[in-house]
This record gives C-alpha cells, sequence and structure tokens, in this order.
C-alpha cells in the first residue's frame, strides 16, 4: 500500500517518493516552508520535521526574561543571602589577622634566595668590622714611633748603624709582655693588620678570579692561597701567596692542597 504525502494529502508511489525526516513526499511537495525552493537529500535542513533551505532555517535565539516582580524578590532575596554568608566569612576571619599561603616550590626559592641575600649582608658587616681600625691599634704605631717610647726607630738612627736594629737592643727596649720584629717599609698597613693567624690550610686556585668588592682578593690560575679560614659553605679566607693580598674569596675556585 502507498503512503500519503504529507504536504498535500495524495498518494505517492515509489517513483516519486521522498522519504525524509519520517515522512513521505513527492519530489514537487518537498520544497522549503519559506521560499517553496525545491529541496533535495543533500541540500535541506530540517527543523520540527519540516524541510528548509540553507537560508531561511530557523536560528535559535535566547529568549527575554521579564523583571516581574517575582523574579525581582528572586533576585533581591538571592543578593542578601551573599551578603550574609560574605559578613560570616568576614565576621569568622576578622580576629586572625593572616590569610594561609601555600608552600608553593616558587615561595620556597624566593625564601631561600632572601636567607642567600642577609648571609651575604652579614658577612660583608663582619668583614668590615673586622678589618677596620681600633682605636688601640690606631695609637700603637704612633706610641711605638714617638720619641718618649723607646721604639725601634731610635734604634736606626743609632750613628753608625745600618739595616736593622741588633735583637739586643728589641730585648732591651720593647716591654716584656710585647715582642716586635722588623718589617719591610713597603708592605701596606692594610694587609699587615688583616693577616689571618698563622697554620691555617693551604689551597691551589683552579680558575681566575677577579675581586667584586673591597674585603676580596683577586688570583689567576695556579696561585697558591695561604692561612686559608671557611667562613661558609661558599665562602673563604685567606692570603694569596704570590700578591701578599688578605681578604675573602670563592670556595669553588680553589681545592685543597
Amino acid at each position: 500500500m502507498n503512503p500519503n504525502c504529507a504536504r498535500c494529502g495524495k498518494i505517492v508511489y515509489p517513483t516519486e517518493k521522498v522519504n525524509c525526516l519520517d515522512k513521505f513526499w513527492h519530489k514537487s511537495c518537498f520544497h522549503c516552508e519559506t521560499c517553496k525552493m525545491t529541496l533535495n537529500m543533500k541540500n535541506y535542513k530540517g527543523y520540527e520535521k519540516k524541510p528548509y533551505c540553507n537560508a531561511h532555517y530557523p536560528k535559535q535565539s535566547f529568549t527575554m526574561v521579564a523583571d516581574t516582580p517575582e523574579n525581582l524578590r528572586l533576585k533581591q532575596q538571592s543578593e542578601l543571602q551573599s551578603q550574609i554568608r560574605y559578613k560570616e566569612e568576614f565576621e569568622k576571619n576578622k580576629g586572625k589577622g593572616f590569610s594561609v599561603v601555600a608552600d608553593t616550590p616558587e615561595l620556597q626559592r624566593i625564601k631561600k634566595t632572601q636567607d642567600q641575600i642577609s648571609n651575604i649582608k652579614y658577612h660583608e658587616e663582619f668583614e668590615r668590622s673586622r678589618m677596620g681600625p681600633s682605636p688601640s691599634e690606631g695609637s700603637e704605631p704612633e706610641r711605638r714611633n714617638s720619641p718618649e717610647s723607646g721604639g725601634y726607630r731610635r734604634a736606626e738612627q743609632l750613628p753608625g748603624h745600618h739595616g736593622p736594629p741588633p735583637a739586643s737592643v728589641y730585648q732591651q727596649q720593647q716591654p716584656p709582655s710585647q715582642s716586635y720584629g722588623y718589617k719591610e717599609p713597603a708592605a701596606p698597613a692594610s694587609s699587615q693588620r688583616n693577616a689571618p693567624p698563622g697554620g691555617g690550610k693551604r689551597f691551589r686556585a683552579v680558575y681566575d678570579y677577579t675581586a667584586a668588592d673591597e674585603d676580596e682578593v683577586s688570583f689567576q690560575d695556579g696561585d697558591t692561597i695561604i692561612n686559608v679560614q671557611q667562613i661558609d659553605d661558599g665562602w673563604m679566607y685567606g692570603t694569596v701567596e704570590r700578591t701578599g693580598d688578605t681578604g675573602m674569596l670563592p670556595a669553588n675556585y680553589v681545592e685543597a692542597i
């Protein structure tokens, strides 16, 4: 039995039948609902089981919601609930005075960097206070060089005497509790004051290094560093044997002998 056409209601024979959108159509009846353009199985678009062309296919649009009294009441109620929750959270965290910060890898890196900067500044202040002249050190050379004191300069000016004074002169003129040996006039006073006590370790430089601050020393590859004292994991304090300069140096630029 042949079905009826969904458009005209007449019988559709197999030679002119189009089966689409769960309905049967004549080929001439299968056209756009708006412009009546004849369609086929390749160019039609279905909407609510009705055929449309591409130009007149219905477009879905959002519906506008009217500001009815009921909707306005619901909107105001939602705002009040939001304010109530905000006040509850505010009162709950009011007495704490701090917020919890997650310990992320980035924050850990920043904290470690700040600690390193603090350690560097601490060592700089420590070395400046250590290397600065004290009142006792400033008055000691004047006391030794004054005419009233029995210093070795008086012994150098003795008639007929050339070179360093004999050891007997030192023993007679220096106080019993102190002993001053002969010092080269060309040696800088800062190097003598900053030289660390003897008995330190000896290291050899494996790289060239140029001092970046006034309390550091420069050296070349192969130089010997004597009287080395460990300050921390990254810095040492010692004297370059080739130049006689004393100061701080990086620990990863030298190796133990």
